[in-house]
C-alpha cells in the first residue's frame, strides 16, 4: 500500500514581489508541513504552477489542469497535479500597480485585475483523473458553495491508500458524497499510456515520431513546444512508453518553466517541454531537435545526424504502424470497398501502437540472453552484456544505430533490470524469448501479424484495465460558468490544526497495521532462441563454401603430417580463404583438435607456418573481435611452441603480437569475464554432479545462467555458513582468473626485443592511464599517422618510453576494474598489484633468452632486389632499401572486388636517384610473384611525405612505414623490412627532402646531370668572338647596373616615378625604331644590337618565341629597315631591353606605334609588376588584338575610368599617368583598321556595322549570354547553350537582323540609355528598344554599339569602378578563382583520383570527393572566360586581359584564346611556341609554383600550368581533327613540366634564365649527345622516330575559330591523373619504356607455344600501347620491311607524307566520279558522323556537312570551278583529308628564276597560310616538293622588273619580287592581275600571322 497524495499545497500571487515585471507565486499553505521521511518535499514547485510565469489577467480565465513532473536526486519522478483558477485583486493592489506602472511593464486599462491561484496534489503515482477529479471537488466546494468542510476533504485525501500494483480495485470516497475508482497495474514495469502514444502519433505522424524514437535511443536532445501543458506531458509520456523495455534515464521535464529556459543548453541528454510562447527562444539552440505537436512538425538540425533503424526492420515497422493508424490506406484503391471499417477506439489504438513497439524491440534484442557474462552468483548476480559478440553474430558491426543504443545508458540499465537470471517476468521477457521462425512467419503475412500485435494490445489493455466493467463514478463537477459569477470572497485558507488532526489519527492507525509485504513472484528467465537460429546465412555461400573450409582443414593436416611441399601448394588458396570469417573459425577449430595438454611443440618449419596462419586470421580482426576469432586463438598462441635450444622454447604469442586486439581494454574484459563465467558454471555443475536425480546429459546442456538462476532460487534455505562458503568459492575463482590474465596479457604485450623500448603501435591505450576502457581504440594500424617517434611507438611521455612500467599500468588498470565489478575483497587485490611487475619482470627475462637464441636462427630466403634501369646521367643516391610497396585507395591492382591478379602488396626495394624515387619488386602472392611491379616518380614532384604505421605482413616483422605522394599522380605507401634500421630509413627521408629543395635551382638534376658544375667563378677565356654567353653575361651585368641604379627604393607596388630618370634614358631617342646605333660598346651588347648576318648569336636570340610569333603574325621584325615599320600600327619596342621596366617580361615587346617607350615607363607604374599592356596576338580576319597585363593599381584603376570632365585643381602626376595610359588605349582602338578611320575624332557613334561586321551573322545573343555568366549572371552554368552560343532563333528576323551596330559611344541619349543596362545585357541586345517607343530616340540611334576594346578584371580590384559613357573602352570585372582555390582544389583532386586508403563512406567516394574539389568547376570558369574572349576577338572588338599579378589566370586566359582562336597553335610546333612565348618568355613563376628550391617549399606546388593543359585535353576530346598532336603529347608536357629532368620550365622568367645562363645555350658546349637540356629538343628526338606524338586524325578547318564546351557536364576527369602501369611506371620518360620493350622477349621461354595473343591486366600494363591503333601497326610494318631492304629505314613521317600525297591524288582522280575508295569512304562516314554529332549537340560546327555543298574554300585559278561542284562524298572527304591539300590556301603557276646563272622555270606555287609557306612542285599532279620558302623570313614584296631570259610577251606589271633574309627571289604571273592578285595573296598571308 502506498500514499495516494504525499503533499498538498495552496500557491498563490506573491503581493509583496509584485514589483518586478513578472510576478512570482507563493506556497500559502503545505499538508503536511513537516516532510515524509521516505519523499522530501520536492522543492521549487512555485516554478512549475505557472511555467509561463504568475501574472495578472484582465479577464476572468477558466480553471485548467495539468500535471508536471519532477525528478529527485535518487531518480524518483514525483506527479504535480497543478488546478489554477483566477480571483479578483483587492483595490489597493489595483491601486498599488497603476502607481508602478510607469516604471514596470505597461499595464492594460483595465480597472479590475486576476491573480492566479493553484492547488497542487503531489504524489509518486501516476493516477492523472483520479487527481483531476479530486482537486476539482475541492474547487466546487468553494465555487458552489456546498455545505462540506474543505479540511475533511484535503485531510482523506492525504490520508487514503491505495495498492501500487496486483491488479486490484479499490473505491474511495474524499467525504464529499463522491465516489472514486481507482485501478491498479497488474504489471508495475509496464508503462501507463492511456492514450498518449496514439495521440502523439496523430499529432506528428509515423516518420517524425520514429525519428523522435530514434533519437531518444541514441541521446540526443528533444524538445516538445506546444501552447497546451497537459499535451506536453501527454506527448513526453508517449515517448517514454514506446522506448519500453529500456527507461530513459537522462533529464526529464515535460513541462519546463520559462524562468530554467538556461537548462536548454546543457551539454546532456534530454526530453523536455516548453510553452510554444518561448519558441523563440529556442532558435539559437544549435543541437536540439524541436517537435512542434500543433504545427505537426519536426526540425532536426543540420550538425545533427540520426542513426535510423536498420533496414528492413524500419520498413516493417511504418507498415505495421500505418496497419493500425490508418487503415483505411488498406483498402483506398479497391474497386467494392467493404461499407464499413472497423476501427479501433483511441485507447485501444494506443495498445495497437505499443505492440508494434514491442515487437520491434523483440526483434531488435532478441539473442541478448546469450551474451550475457555472469560473473558473480553469491550475494548478488553480477551479469556483463558482451556487446561486440553480440554485434558480431546478429551481423550488426556496420549498422550505426544499434552501436549506439548498446553503448547508451538506457541499455545499461536494460542490463542491470533485465540481467538477473531469477526475477520476475514481464510482457517483454515472454516475447524476447519467441519462436523466431513464428516471428519471420508473421512478418511475410499482414493477417497473422494483425491477429500477433491484437493479441499484444489486449495484454497492454489489460495490464492497465484489470476491471473494464468499472462501476460509475460519482464526482460533483461545478455548474456551467460559474468561474464567471462575481466571488464575494476569495479562497479562503485552510484549517491547519483539522487537518493535522486528520492526518494524525491516520498515522496513529498505520503503526498498529502489519507492514505490508509486496509479493513478487520470481521464476526463471527463459534463455530465448539461440543467436545462431536468429541470423539467415544465406547470401555468404561463395565465402564459406565447404570447399575453401576443405583446403583450410587439408592444408592444416599436411602442416602436422610435416608435409611441407603440400601445404606451401595450398598456402595461396588458404591465404584467400582466410578473408572469410567461417574459414577463420575452421581454422581455430582444426588447431584446437592438434594441441594436447595445453602444449604442441612444433618443429621451425611448422612453427613458421602455424604463426603465419594465425597472422592472417587476426590482420582481418578488429580491436573489438565482434567474431571471437582472437579470443579461440588466445589459448593456442600459448600452445603452439618450438625449441630453439635446450631449455628455451619460443611460443606463438612472441610472433603475433602486432595486432591491435591485444591493446583493447575491452576485449581483455569480454575475454577474462567468458572464462570466469566458465569456471562459475564448473564450480555449480561439480557441486550438483552428486545429486542421483538430475540427468548428466542435461546438467551439461544447462548454461551458467540456468544454474545461477537455480542456486538463486535456492539461496534463502541455504545457512549461513554455506552462504559464506559460495561467496568465497567464486571470489577465489575471480582471483585466480585475474592472476593467469595478467601472465597472458604480459605474454601478448610485451615484445621479443624488450631493449628496443617499442610497443604495438597504436596501443595509445598502453600509454595513457586515463582512458577510458569502454572507449573504442580509433588509430587503425593500417591506417594512422606517426606524427613523432613518441607517438608511434604508442608513448606519450618518457615515463612511459619503459616498456616493463607501462606493461605494469596497463595490466594493473585491467586488474582493478575487473576485480571492482566482481567483488574481488581488498586484501586480494592488494596483492595483486604487488605480483603484477614480478610477473612482467619474470617474462621479460625469459623474453631476452628467447630474443638471443632465435637471433641464431638461420634468416628466412627473401626475394633478391631488383635493380631499376636507370637514365643517363642519373645517379643512385641511396642503394635499394628492402619494403613493401602497399596497397593504396585504387583498387585496380589489388584483385579485389573489380578482379585481376593480385598485384599489391609486392615485396621489393626503393630506391632514390638524382631524379627519381622507384620502388621495383614482385607481388607476394605467389601465383603472380613472376610479374614485375614498378613505381616511380620524380622526385622534384614530390608533394607530401609522412610516416605512417603499417599491419604486420605475412611473412616478416614490420618495422615502420612512409607514404610519398607526388603531383604526378603517384601514391608510394611503404612499409620498411626488419633489415632496414630506422637510421637508414630516417637517413632516406632527410636525402629525399634534401633532393627535393636544394637550396638553389643550380643544385636541381638538369643542372647537375652529365657534369659537375661549379658554383664558384671561372678563370675568363679571351675569344675574339664573342659568344651568345659573353652575351648573356653582359645582358646580365648590364641589367645589374639598371636595376640597381634605378630600383634601389622600389617596392613591390609603388616604384618611382619614370619621369625623375627619363634623361638619363639615352635609347628613347630612338623608340620608334627596332635597331640601335652599331658603334655600342661590346659590353653592352643587347638583343637590340643583334643583326641579321651573326648567324651564331643573333640567330638564336632572333629566334626566340616572341620575335618568331611576331614575325610570323607581322607584328614587327627584326630589320634595319624603316619601311615596314612605318606603314605597320605596332612596332617591337625595346623599352625592356634590360629587364628594367619588368623583369618578368620578355625584352622584346609589341606596343602601338605612336606610343613612345618614356610613356610606356610611366604607364608601367599603373599595373601590378609594373606589367603594363602589350600586344600578344593579332586576328588575322578583323584585325582585333589580344592584350595582356598585370591587374591593375588602385590609382591605375581610378585614372582609368574617372569622368574625363572632372574638375581638377591643377595637373598631378596621377593625372599625367591617367592621360598616358588613356592614350595607350586609344593607340591601341586606333590600330585597328575598322576604327583607324575615327582617330581624330572622339566617338565611334557614325560607325555603319559593315565595319563591325562582315555580316550580320548574329552573334550578339551569345555574347550576351557569355557576358552574363562570366560576369555572375544568372545564367545556368551547366546548361550546354549558355557557354556554346546556339544562336538564337528570335534574332533571325525584326530589325534586329537589320540594324547597324555601332560603338559603345555615341550621343548623349544613346549613352544615357546604355549605361542603364549591364554590359551582358548590352551585347545581347537585351536593351533594343522599338521605334519611337515612348517618343524614345528611332531605331538606328539606339541599337547599342560595340566597344572596341574590353578590359577584362578582376571583379574585387574593380568594385565601385563608374564607367565613362564616352571612353571606347568598356569594364568587364569577372570574378575568377585565385592561387589559393586551385592549390586546394589539387590537393582534393590527388586524394579523389589517388586515395590513400579504400572508404567505405558514401561521401567519400570518387565522384563525391571529386565533386568536392571544384577542379571541375575551375575548368568551367577558365574555358567560359576564354570563350568570351575568343568571341568578342572574332566579333571585332579587342580584348586587354589583366587578372591578378598577369602571370597565373592571365597567362591561362591569353593561351586558351590563342589555341581557340588560331590553328597554328593546334600544331606541334606551334603549341610549343604558344608555351614558350606566353608561359616562358611572359614569366610564369615554373619554381615558385612548383616549390623547386628550398626558399619557395611554404608555398606548396600549385599546378596553374597543369590547370591549362587540362583545359587544352578537354578542348582535344571536343576537335580531335583540329590538333596535329596527340593526347600523350599533352600528358607528356605534364609530366615533365614537374618532373625537372630538363631546364626548359625551371625559374620564373627569361630573366632569371639569362642569369643563370640557361636561356642562350651555346649547341657546342654540350658535354654529352646523348643529354637534352630542353624537353623540346627531348619531344623533337622522339618524333623523328616515333609517331606518339602525331593525331592522325589531324585534319584542320582553313581559319577554323573553336568554340568548346564549357558546361560541367561536358567535362571529362583527365586519365593523365587515374592510368598507370605497374609492369614499367610512367611511360613519359622514353628511354626506360624502350629498355622495358627490349626486356619482354627475354623473358619468354622458347619451349612454350607461341602465340599472338596477350594478356593485359588493367593497372598493369600500358593498354594504349600493347593495342595500338591500325596506322602505327602499318608503319612498323613497313619500317620492318624497309629494314630487311636497307640497313637504314625511311622515318615514319616521310612514309606518311607520301600516303597522304598518293591516297589525295587518287582522290583528286575519284572524285570526278561518283564512287570513292575503301579508305575514303570509311575516312569519310567517320568525318560524317562526327560532324553531325557536333552539330545536333550544339558545337556550332564549321563543317559543312550538307549534301549540297556550298562553293570550295580552295581557290586556284585553274580548276576552281570543278573544285567548287564536287560531288558530297569527295566534299565529305576532302574536308577530313589530312594531306597538305587541305593546307593550300591558293595555288597556280609562276614563272620563277633560278638562282646565280639559272633559267626562269613555270613552276606550280601552293601559299600555304597555316604552316606559313610558300611551297613549289614541278607540275600540278606532282607530289614532291621541290622547295620550301618560308614566309617568316619575308622582309617586303615588291612590283619588279624582268631581267635577262624572263619569258617574253608577258606585261611588265606581271614581275615582282618577293625579299626574304637570305635572297630576293622574282617571279612572273600569266598577267598583271594574276600577280596583283599573288601579292594581295602573300601580303594578307604575312599581315594575318
Amino acid at each position: 500500500m502506498a500514499r495516494l497524495a504525499d503533499y498538498f499545497l495552496l500557491v498563490g500571487y506573491d503581493l509583496n514581489k509584485r514589483g518586478s515585471s513578472i510576478g512570482q507565486g507563493k506556497i500559502l499553505q503545505r499538508f503536511p508541513e513537516k516532510d515524509w521521511e521516505d519523499n522530501p518535499f520536492p522543492q521549487g514547485i512555485e516554478l512549475f504552477c505557472q511555467p509561463s510565469g504568475w501574472q495578472l489577467c484582465t479577464e476572468k480565465n477558466p480553471p485548467n489542469f495539468f500535471i508536471a513532473v519532477l525528478t529527485d536526486i535518487n531518480s524518483e519522478r514525483h506527479y504535480c497535479s497543478c488546478f489554477t483558477f483566477w480571483e479578483e485583486c483587492a483595490q489597493n493592489l489595483i491601486d498599488q500597480r497603476h502607481g508602478e506602472a510607469e516604471e514596470d511593464a505597461p499595464l492594460p486599462s483595465a480597472t479590475q485585475l486576476y491573480a492566479p491561484k493553484t492547488l497542487v496534489l503531489v504524489s509518486r503515482l501516476d493516477h492523472p483523473e483520479v487527481f483531476r477529479d479530486s482537486l476539482g471537488l475541492i474547487y466546487t466546494i468553494h465555487t458552489d458553495g456546498l455545505s462540506v468542510s474543505l479540511e475533511n476533504v484535503v485531510g482523506n485525501l492525504l490520508t487514503c491508500t491505495v495498492p501500487v500494483t496486483g491488479g486490484s480495485q479499490r473505491t474511495i470516497s474524499l467525504g464529499a458524497g463522491d465516489r472514486q475508482v481507482i485501478q491498479t497495474p497488474i504489471c508495475d514495469s509496464l508503462p501507463i499510456s492511456n492514450c498518449s502514444v496514439a495521440q502523439l502519433f496523430r499529432q506528428l505522424g509515423i516518420t517524425n515520431v520514429l525519428c523522435l524514437f530514434c533519437a531518444a535511443l541514441t541521446e540526443h536532445k528533444i524538445l516538445f513546444l506546444s501552447r497546451s501543458y497537459q499535451r506536453l506531458t501527454e506527448a513526453c509520456r508517449a515517448l517514454l512508453a514506446i522506448l519500453f523495455p529500456l527507461r530513459y534515464s537522462f533529464t526529464y521535464v515535460p513541462i519546463l518553466p520559462a524562468q530554467l529556459l538556461e537548462v536548454l543548453s546543457t551539454p546532456t541528454p534530454f526530453i523536455i517541454g516548453v510553452n510554444a510562447l518561448f519558441r523563440s527562444e529556442t532558435q539559437d539552440l544549435l543541437d536540439v531537435i524541436i517537435a512542434d505537436l500543433d504545427g505537426g512538425t519536426v526540425t532536426i538540425p543540420e550538425c545533427v545526424q540520426i542513426p535510423l533503424l536498420p533496414e528492413p526492420l524500419i520498413h516493417h515497422t511504418q507498415d505495421a504502424l500505418s496497419l493500425f493508424l490508418d487503415p483505411a490506406l488498406q483498402i483506398a484503391d479497391l474497386a467494392f470497398p467493404p461499407s464499413s471499417i472497423t476501427t479501433s477506439t483511441l485507447r485501444m489504438q494506443d495498445m495497437e501502437v505499443r505492440a508494434v513497439f514491442l515487437r520491434l524491440f523483440a526483434q531488435i534484442l532478441q539473442g541478448y540472453r546469450c551474451c550475457l557474462q555472469l560473473i558473480r552468483v553469491h550475494p548478488e548476480p553480477v551479469i556483463r552484456f558482451h556487446k561486440a559478440s553480440f554485434l558480431g553474430q546478429r551481423g550488426l558491426v556496420e549498422d550505426d544505430f544499434l552501436t549506439k543504443v548498446l553503448e547508451g545508458m538506457a541499455f545499461a540499465g536494460f542490463v542491470t533490470e533485465r540481467g538477473p537470471p531469477y526475477r520476475s517476468l514481464d510482457l517483454f521477457d515472454e516475447l524476447v524469448a519467441y519462436d523466431v521462425q513464428k516471428l519471420q512467419y508473421e512478418e511475410g503475412s499482414q493477417r497473422n501479424l494483425m491477429k500477433h500485435v491484437q493479441e499484444l494490445a489486449e495484454k497492454l489493455y489489460r495490464n492497465e484495465n484489470p476491471y473494464p466493467a468499472v462501476s460509475m463514478h460519482k464526482v460533483q463537477r461545478p455548474t456551467e460558468g460559474s468561474y464567471l459569477r462575481p466571488q464575494n470572497k476569495s479562497f479562503p485558507l485552510f484549517d491547519e490544526s483539522s487537518i493535522q488532526w486528520i492526518l494524525d489519527q491516520a498515522a496513529a492507525k498505520m503503526q498498529n497495521a502489519p507492514p505490508a509485504v509486496r509479493s513478487e513472484k520470481k521464476c526463471m528467465v527463459p534463455p530465448g532462441p539461440p543467436i545462431a537460429a536468429i541470423v539467415e546465412r544465406n547470401g555468404s555461400a561463395l565465402a564459406n563454401s565447404n570447399r575453401r573450409l576443405e583446403v583450410v582443414r587439408n592444408c592444416i593436416s599436411y602442416i602436422f603430417e610435416n608435409k611441407m611441399l603440400e601445404a606451401k601448394k595450398l598456402q595461396p588458396a588458404v591465404l584467400r580463404a582466410l578473408k572469410g570469417r567461417a574459414a577463420r573459425q575452421c581454422l581455430t577449430q582444426e588447431l584446437h583438435l592438434h594441441v594436447q595438454q595445453n602444449r604442441a611443440v612444433l618443429d621451425h618449419q611448422q612453427f613458421d607456418f602455424v604463426v603465419r596462419l594465425m597472422n592472417c586470421c587476426l590482420q582481418d580482426c578488429t580491436s573489438l573481435d565482434e567474431h571471437s576469432i582472437a579470443a579461440a586463438l588466445l589459448p593456442l598462441v600459448t600452445a603452439f611452441c618450438r625449441k630453439l635450444s635446450p631449455g628455451i622454447t619460443q611460443f606463438a604469442y612472441s610472433c603475433v603480437q602486432e595486432h591491435l586486439v591485444w591493446t583493447n581494454m575491452q576485449f581483455w574484459e569480454a575475454m577474462f569475464y567468458g572464462d570466469v563465467q566458465n569456471h562459475i558454471r564448473a564450480l555449480y555443475v561439480s557441486s550438483e554432479e552428486a545429486e542421483p536425480n538430475l540427468d548428466e546429459i542435461d546438467e551439461e546442456e544447462r548454461s551458467a545462467l540456468e544454474l545461477a538462476s537455480e542456486q538463486c532460487r535456492l539461496w534463502p534455505t541455504l545457512q549461513r555458513e554455506k552462504q559464506l562458503e559460495l561467496i568465497q568459492k567464486e571470489e577465489s575463482t575471480v582471483f585466480s582468473q585475474a592472476i593467469h590474465y595478467a601472465n597472458r596479457m604480459s605474454y601478448l604485450l610485451l615484445p621479443l626485443d624488450t631493449s628496443k623500448n617499442r610497443l604495438l603501435r597504436g596501443g595509445a591505450g598502453l600509454g595513457d592511464t586515463e582512458s577510458v576502457t569502454n572507449s573504442f581504440i580509433t588509430n587503425s594500424m593500417a591506417g594512422s599517422v606517426a606524427e613523432s617517434a613518441d607517438t608511434e611507438s604508442g608513448f606519450e611521455d618518457s615515463e612511459g618510453s619503459d616498456v616493463a612500467h607501462c606493461v605494469v599500468r596497463f595490466i594493473t588498470r585491467f586488474v582493478d576494474k575487473v576485480c571492482t565489478e566482481s567483488g574481488v575483497t581488498s586484501d586480494h587485490l592488494k596483492g595483486l598489484h604487488t605480483m603484477i611487475p614480478d610477473i612482467v619482470q619474470m617474462h621479460i627475462e625469459t623474453l631476452d633468452a628467447v630474443h638471443r637464441e632465435s637471433k641464431r636462427l638461420p634468416p628466412i630466403q627473401k626475394p633478391k632486389l631488383l635493380r631499376p634501369t636507370l637514365l643517363v646521367g642519373e645517379e643512385l643516391v641511396m642503394e635499394g632499401l628492402r619494403v613493401y610497396l602497399l596497397p593504396d585507395g585504387r583498387e585496380e591492382a589489388t584483385g579485389g572486388s573489380l578482379g585481376g591478379p593480385p598485384l599489391l602488396p609486392a615485396e621489393g626495394a626503393l630506391f632514390l636517384t638524382s631524379y627519381r624515387c622507384i620502388f621495383k619488386g614482385t607481388p607476394v602472392d605467389p601465383l603472380v610473384a613472376e610479374q614485375t611491379v614498378v613505381r616511380s616518380f620524380p622526385v622534384a614532384s614530390l608533394t607530401k611525405e609522412k610516416k605512417i604505421s603499417v599491419p604486420a605482413h605475412l611473412d616478416q616483422y614490420v618495422q615502420e612505414g612512409l607514404q610519398l605522394r607526388s603531383c604526378t599522380f603517384q601514391l608510394l605507401r611503404v612499409a620498411f623490412d626488419e633489415e632496414v634500421p630506422s637510421e637508414v630509413s630516417e637517413g632516406f627521408r632527410k636525402q629525399l627532402h634534401k633532393l627535393r629543395y636544394p637550396q638553389d635551382v643550380l643544385g636541381t638534376f638538369p643542372f647537375s646531370v652529365g657534369l659537375s658544375l661549379q658554383h664558384t667563378a671561372q678563370p675568363r677565356t679571351k675569344d675574339k668572338n664573342p659568344s651568345i654567353k659573353t652575351i648573356s653575361k653582359n645582358l646580365v651585368k648590364n641589367a645589374k647596373k639598371t636595376i640597381g641604379r634605378q630600383y634601389v627604393t622600389r617596392r613591390k607596388y609603388s616604384p618611382p616615378s619614370w619621369d625623375l630618370r627619363g634623361s638619363q634614358n639615352s635609347l628613347e631617342t630612338q623608340g620608334d625604331d627596332i635597331s640601335v646605333s652599331e658603334d655600342l660598346d661590346r659590353s653592352t651588347l643587347t638583343i637590340s644590337t643583334l643583326k641579321a648576318p651573326d648567324k651564331q648569336a643573333g640567330g638564336n636570340m632572333a629566334e626566340r618565341a616572341c620575335c618568331r610569333d611576331y614575325q610570323r603574325m607581322g607584328l614587327g621584325t627584326l630589320s634595319n629597315s624603316l619601311t615596314r615599320a612605318k606603314n605597320e600600327p605596332f612596332r617591337i619596342s625595346t623599352v625592356n631591353r634590360m629587364y628594367a621596366v619588368c623583369n618578368s617580361y620578355p625584352g622584346l615587346l609589341i606596343v602601338p606605334q605612336t606610343i613612345q617607350d618614356n610613356t610606356l615607363q610611366k604607364i608601367s607604374r599603373c599595373y601590378r609588376q609594373n606589367r603594363f599592356p602589350v600586344v600578344c596576338w593579332r586576328s588575322p580576319r578583323t584585325k582585333a588584338v589580344l592584350l595582356r597585363s598585370g591587374g591593375l593599381h588602385g590609382k591605375g584603376v581610378v585614372g582609368l575610368f574617372k569622368s574625363p570632365n572632372t574638375a581638377g585643381t591643377g595637373p598631378s602626376q596621377t593625372d599625367s599617368t591617367s592621360l598616358e595610359q588613356e592614350k595607350y588605349l586609344q593607340a591601341v582602338v586606333n590600330s585597328m583598321p575598322r576604327y583607324a578611320e575615327m582617330s581624330g575624332r572622339n566617338t565611334l557613334s557614325a560607325f555603319p556595322s559593315a565595319h563591325l561586321y562582315d555580316s550580320p551573322d548574329k552573334r550578339q545573343p551569345k555574347l550576351g549570354s557569355l557576358m552574363k555568366q562570366v560576369m555572375g549572371g544568372k545564367e545556368d552554368v551547366r546548361g550546354g547553350q549558355s557557354s556554346r552560343g546556339i544562336k538564337h532563333p528570335a534574332m533571325r528576323r525584326g530589325h534586329v537582323e537589320q540594324g547597324k551596330w555601332g560603338s559603345m559611344r555615341g550621343t548623349g541619349r544613346l549613352s544615357s540609355y546604355a549605361m542603364n543596362a549591364d554590359v551582358g545585357s548590352r551585347l545581347a541586345a537585351r536593351e533594343l528598344l522599338t521605334p519611337h517607343q515612348n517618343g524614345g530616340p528611332s531605331d538606328s540611334a539606339l541599337t547599342p554599339r560595340r566597344a572596341a576594346l574590353y578590359i577584362i578584371g578582376d571583379k574585387s580590384q574593380l568594385k565601385g569602378v563608374k564607367q565613362d559613357p564616352l571612353q571606347q573602352w568598356e569594364l568587364v570585372p569577372i570574378e575568377l578563382f585565385d592561387v589559393r582555390q586551385v592549390k586546394a582544389s589539387f590537393k582534393k583532386l590527388m586524394k579523389a583520383c589517388v586515395p590513400s586508403a579504400p572508404s567505405t563512406d558514401p561521401s567519400l567516394s570518387y565522384l563525391r570527393t571529386l565533386e568536392d574539389s571544384e577542379w571541375l568547376l575551375q575548368l568551367h570558369k577558365l574555358l567560359q572566360v576564354s570563350a568570351l574572349v575568343v568571341e568578342l576577338l572574332d566579333s571585332g572588338s579587342s580584348v586587354l586581359v589583366g587578372l591578378e599579378d598577369g602571370w597565373d589566370l592571365t597567362t591561362q586566359v591569353v593561351s586558351l584564346v590563342q589555341l581557340l582562336s588560331d590553328p597554328y597553335y593546334r600544331t606541334i610546333e606551334g603549341f610549343r611556341l604558344l608555351i614558350e612565348k606566353e608561359w616562358l618568355s611572359f614569366g610564369h613563376r615554373f619554381s615558385h609554383r612548383g616549390a623547386h628550391t628550398a626558399a619557395s617549399q611554404s608555398n606548396g606546388f600549385t599546378p596553374i600550368f597543369l590547370q591549362f593543359l587540362d583545359c587544352v585535353h578537354q578542348i582535344h576530346l571536343q576537335f580531335p581533327s583540329e590538333f596535329e598532336f596527340s593526347q600523350y603529347y599533352l600528358k607528356f608536357v605534364a609530366y615533365h613540366y614537374v618532373s625537372n629532368r630538363f631546364r626548359t620550365f625551371l625559374l620564373d622568367s627569361d630573366y632569371e634564365r639569362i642569369e643563370k645562363g640557361v636561356l642562350y645555350e651555346e649547341k657546342g658546349d654540350r658535354r654529352s649527345p646523348q643529354i637534352c637540356r630542353s624537353v623540346w629538343e627531348y619531344m623533337e628526338r622522339i618524333h623523328k622516330k616515333n609517331p606518339m606524338f602525331y593525331n592522325y586524325i589531324f585534319c584542320p578547318e582553313d581559319g577554323e575559330v573553336l568554340r568548346p564546351y564549357s558546361s560541367v557536364w561536358g567535362l571529362r576527369v583527365w586519365d593523365y591523373y587515374t592510368h598507370e602501369a605497374l609492369s614499367e611506371g610512367p611511360s613519359y620518360d622514353w628511354e626506360l619504356v624502350q629498355a622495358h620493350r627490349h626486356e619482354e622477349p627475354e623473358k619468354n621461354d622458347s619451349s612454350a607455344p607461341q602465340t599472338k595473343r596477350k594478356i593485359v591486366w588493367p593497372s598493369y600494363h600500358a593498354s594504349q600501347r600493347l593495342q595500338p591503333d591500325a596506322i602505327t601497326c602499318l608503319l612498323d610494318e613497313l619500317q620492318n620491311l624497309e629494314m630487311d631492304l636497307r640497313p637504314v629505314p625511311e622515318r615514319w613521317k616521310e612514309t606518311w607524307d607520301k600516303v597522304k600525297a598518293a591516297h589525295r591524288t587518287e582522290v583528286r582522280h575519284e572524285s570526278r566520279k561518283s564512287s570513292a575508295l575503301l579508305m575514303s569512304s570509311s575516312v569519310s562516314s567517320q568525318r560524317q558522323s562526327l560532324g553531325i554529332y557536333l552539330q545536333e549537340s550544339g558545337v556550332g560546327s564549321t563543317l559543312n556537312l550538307s549534301l549540297e555543298s556550298g562553293p570550295s574554300t580552295t581557290s586556284t585559278p585553274s580548276g576552281g570551278g570543278k573544285l567548287g561542284a564536287r560531288n558530297s562524298t569527295s566534299t565529305l572527304y576532302n574536308q577530313f583529308n589530312t594531306a597538305e591539300r587541305e593546307n593550300r590556301s591558293y595555288e597556280g603557276i609562276l614563272c620563277k628564276k633560278g638562282a646565280f646563272m639559272k633559267p626562269w622555270k613555270p613552276r606550280w606555287f601552293v601559299l600555304d597560310k597555316t604552316k606559313h609557306q610558300l611551297r613549289y612542285y614541278e607540275s600540278r599532279t606532282d607530289t614532291e616538293c621541290k622547295g620550301v620558302i618560308d614566309l617568316a623570313e619575308v622582309e617586303t614584296i615588291s612590283a619588279g622588273t624582268p631581267t635577262m631570259g624572263a619569258p617574253k610577251n608577258v606585261d611588265e606589271r606581271a614581275f615582282f619580287d618577293l625579299k626574304t633574309t637570305r635572297r630576293v627571289y622574282n617571279f612572273c604571273a600569266q598577267d598583271p592581275s594574276q600577280a596583283q592578285q599573288w601579292i594581295d595573296r602573300i601580303q594578307s598571308c604575312l599581315s594575318d600571322a
